[in-house]
């Protein structure tokens, strides 16, 4: 039987680099696996933080050693792609700006072959944070309230931004957390107790993006729940997020022992149920396709459930939630990921 050539997409011009790397080396070993190992042939192409594509030895070097490789381009030469045809399945391990936000989605959807993950629109909307909760509102998922923000009202005459400030603090109060409305893994994100914590924290926010969003502070616990499909998507066991730092940032997400995860997330089957079925929702109303997480926060003084975000293509480790979530459902990671190719060709016979 003739192998399906995996084009393994990873690093990328984004600050989850590193974190790329480590999804597609466990991803690249979970297509080695098993029954994988006979029908998959692996060809991993790197993108450098410079934007640089390389494929062949040096590719592998860099999953094998498990850390960025970095040689140096000249002008130019981020442009100058490999031999694409070699490639049957693209599965694009790529997180945050530059490679979740649609625009690696619609590179590869001009070269007319199937890939894992959603498309342009569904990457696009599920990475862009005000876009994503205008979304959701259409669909009817209720969420925290929150205030949309542009990098030039902060970056404005001293007469703008303080009325900025005022609007924020008369309808979100404190505290209330400011993030770039384009960046993954909680990057730039900062909880604001005060006045000279909310303008530090827009200041810095709008350091990394363009569009800013503010959210009012809730007293909630974090649940998320993983979503596979297509059109017919399926909701796994909804899983807990706990940590002791003051909230969920980039330090405490990837830094051994500063969280732990729950699966199955300790709450009665109807709220389970609920977060199953708005996940579901959410996953429709960005039309993402293939897999995606859905976080929420669940009030359990009032009993709501308000959703979060989705995330299109979620950290994919061994360890990560995502795939947890599903070996708890039965479905192991090599499984889970000879289900993401076949969701990928039956995408991409859609023609849609």
């Amino acid at each position: 039987m003739t192998k399906m050539r995996i084009g393994l997409l990873f690093g990328g011009r984004s600050g989850e680099h590193e974190v790329s790397i480590s999804s597609a080396r466990a991803i690249a070993r979970a297509l080695a696996a098993d029954e994988n190992a006979s029908k998959y042939e692996v060809l991993p192409f790197y993108i450098q933080k410079d934007g640089r594509w390389l494929s062949g030895t040096l590719p592998q070097e860099v999953l094998v050693a498990g850390k960025p490789l970095e040689i140096e381009s000249q002008p130019g030469e981020a442009w100058q792609f490999p031999n694409f045809n070699v490639v049957d399945v693209w599965f694009p391990v790529l997180h945050g700006p530059n490679g979740e936000d649609g625009t690696v989605q619609g590179l590869l959807k001009l070269l007319q072959v199937p890939f894992v993950g959603s498309g342009v629109l569904g990457s696009a909307v599920g990475m862009d944070k005000i876009a994503m909760k205008m979304a959701f509102a259409q669909a009817g998922l209720p969420q925290v309230k929150y205030i949309a923000v542009n990098r030039s009202q902060i970056w404005s005459n001293p007469c703008v931004f303080p009325k900025l400030c005022d609007k924020i603090e008369e309808s979100l109060g404190y505290p209330c957390f400011v993030k770039p409305a384009n960046l993954g893994s909680s990057v730039g994100i900062s909880k604001a107790r005060s006045r000279a914590e909310l303008e530090a924290a827009l200041d810095s926010a709008a350091s990394y993006d363009r569009r800013i969003i503010v959210e009012a502070g809730v007293v909630a616990r974090e649940l998320e729940c993983a979503v596979l499909g297509n059109d017919n998507p399926k909701a796994s066991t909804v899983g807990e997020i706990s940590f002791q730092s003051d909230f969920y940032d980039y330090e405490t997400k990837y830094s051994q022992g500063q969280s732990e995860c729950s699966i199955p997330a300790k709450v009665s089957s109807a709220i389970a149920s609920q977060i199953q079925e708005m996940a579901v929702q959410a996953f429709l109303a960005i039309d993402a396709a293939g897999l995606a997480r859905v976080d929420f926060f669940y009030l359990e003084s009032t009993g709501e459930v308000l959703i979060n975000e989705i995330n299109t293509f979620p950290g994919f480790t061994a360890t990560s939630m995502y795939p947890q979530m599903w070996a708890h459902d039965g479905i192991s990671f090599p499984e889970l990921a000879d289900r993401l190719i076949q969701l990928a060709v039956e995408r991409h016979g859609e023609k849609a």
